[in-house]
């Protein structure tokens, strides 16, 4: 049986967890909410570069990617900062769902999963 690697492990949930060569990250969320969702897309983006490079891999690996988006009204806006982040030629499926977010700052909350 393979090991199971956790990262940031508190008492509620792991920010990332890592098995059989697969990073599954939870959903992030911005630090700073009082920024637009372009604002915190971006946060949340530099916070996946940062878990994935934890875990030995990198956006260009992304498997799947879940968006839930507190306002649709705000989807261009999320995918500004998608866009600009995004690896050219290696933009991974996506779904992008309109949901009542844990905090009612948060207009963006992120999962991935990758390949390491």
């Amino acid at each position: 049986m393979s090991n199971i690697n956790r990262i940031n492990v508190g008492k509620r949930l792991s920010d990332m967890a890592v098995h059989n060569g697969v990073a599954y990250l939870a959903g992030q969320v911005a630090d700073d909410t009082t920024q637009d969702i372009t604002g915190q897309t971006g946060q949340i983006l530099a916070v996946i570069d940062k878990l994935l490079a934890v875990a030995g891999t990198d956006k260009t690996r992304i498997l799947m990617a879940q968006i839930f988006v507190a306002n649709m009204k705000e989807f261009d806006g999320m995918n500004k900062a998608w866009d600009a982040w995004v690896a050219e030629a290696n933009a991974p499926p996506r779904a992008t769902i309109e949901a009542r977010l844990a905090g009612a700052d948060y207009k963006v909350e992120i999962v991935v999963t990758a390949a390491v």
